[in-house]
């Protein structure tokens, strides 16, 4: 058993509280958090001096096997290669104190056992396996005059392809099967255009309405969600309606669409910092053209959504959707969230909500009796300063993942 005292602690429930605390952690789980002195035979007692104590943070939207920019030649990576570029990103995010991350597309199951049972270091991986594209959709990455078969060898299953191709509703049905016997614990599909891939305008609606339906009731009788890429308000507004129940970038939503996300209940997760990274390194990573002139489309538009969606009581998570060595600015999304949210409000998102989106609620992204022992001792208030919780970490001096201390610097 292990007591942090002298804490001070920062989660949705904790804004601005100057009370010192002590947290008891038994095993992987919280135990109880009081004010009043505590103490327990055997325990190991560490003083944090009047640090912040915070729940460790939740990436909503990230893709761990990207390790190239390029998507397209992501996914011809030798599966060997592709595992082990993935094993520092992972390390990475985790390092920068996002002990969960839920993956958008490309990470397997075997990746999220290997974290589970201690062979590679990473957060708890919450994974959807291949993302669900139509032909020349978001996941179909064949330039304009490639004629070649989108999938002439299964190469959709190597580790560092983000998606597969399908097209009708029994293939997506069939499909949505497959990725959760292979142990998807959610289901993405591409339900508008994007930025990366090379043939599909922003602008597109994708999958056809029973293919969605399709996708939705299938995920929903394995007990679980649909998130959807999409961009704008109409194609938001039409898979919300259909039963998806997470909006991922959302950039070009609009006034109808922000209130039909309301109504449904959906969550949004805004991926602010990768069009931010990309549009300061993305040609030096190989980027083409045509991705950063759409990329700077939906970069500005993408700050205004923040605000709409919280007029509109949208509940959002956070989500950073990096490629290649852009990972690195992973912990940037707080300061741009911050800069139109206000602090609090993003630590929230990066918390509880993050929390809920992943079906952890109450278990993750709280400092409370009950939930798992993931946390963060940072030396500093991060409600006065958030970029205490950028760069890579090196203002946070304990990393607790499921009560193991990953780095742990006090006295």
């Amino acid at each position: 058993m292990l007591i942090l005292k002298n804490a001070r602690i920062l989660d949705i429930n904790h804004e601005n509280d100057a009370g010192r605390y002590s947290i008891v952690v038994d095993g992987d789980t919280i135990k109880e958090v009081t004010r009043e002195p505590v103490s327990a035979e055997g325990s190991q007692s560490i003083d944090v001096g009047g640090r912040t104590v915070m729940p460790g943070m939740v990436d909503c939207h990230a893709h761990v096997v990207a390790s190239v920019a390029h998507l397209g030649n992501n996914g011809r990576l030798p599966n060997t290669l592709a595992v082990l570029r993935a094993v520092p990103i992972l390390s990475g995010m985790l390092d920068r104190g996002f002990t969960t991350v839920r993956d958008a597309g490309g990470a397997d199951y075997a990746l999220s056992r290997a974290i589970e049972e201690g062979v590679i270091a990473g957060p708890r991986l919450f994974v959807a396996g291949k993302a669900l594209s139509q032909t020349g959709g978001h996941g179909d990455f064949r330039e304009r005059f490639d004629n070649s078969d989108p999938d002439p060898c299964g190469c959709y299953r190597n580790l560092g392809a983000i998606g597969r191709i399908v097209d009708g509703v029994d293939e997506v049905r069939k499909a949505v099967r497959e990725e959760m016997r292979a142990g998807a614990h959610h289901i993405k599909i591409m339900a508008s255009g994007g930025v990366a891939s090379p043939t599909d305008p922003i602008g597109n609606l994708q999958f056809s309405v029973d293919e969605v339906k399709a996708v939705v009731e299938e995920a929903a009788s394995h007990q679980t969600y649909v998130m959807a890429h999409a961009y704008t308000g109409k194609a938001i507004a039409r898979v919300v309606k259909l039963g998806v129940r997470t909006i991922e970038h959302g950039n070009l939503v609009d006034e109808e669409s922000a209130a039909v996300m309301a109504e449904y209940g959906a969550f949004a997760v805004p991926t602010l910092v990768t069009y931010d990274a990309m549009s300061k390194v993305g040609a030096k990573t190989g980027v083409s053209e045509s991705a950063l002139a759409k990329n700077e489309v939906v970069r500005i538009q993408g700050l205004k959504a923040l605000e709409l969606l919280k007029r509109h009581g949208v509940k959002m998570g956070l989500g950073t959707d990096l490629l290649g060595d852009m990972h690195q600015y992973q912990s940037d999304e707080l300061s741009i969230r911050a800069g139109i949210l206000g602090v609090f409000e993003t630590l929230c998102q990066a918390t509880a909500v993050g929390a809920d989106i992943v079906g952890m609620a109450g278990r993750l992204g709280v400092v409370s009796a009950g939930a798992l022992a993931d946390l963060l001792v940072v030396d500093g208030d991060p409600l006065k300063d958030i970029n205490l919780l950028t760069g890579q970490g090196e203002h946070i001096v304990g990393i607790m993942k499921g009560g193991n201390w990953v780095r742990q610097a006090l006295a």
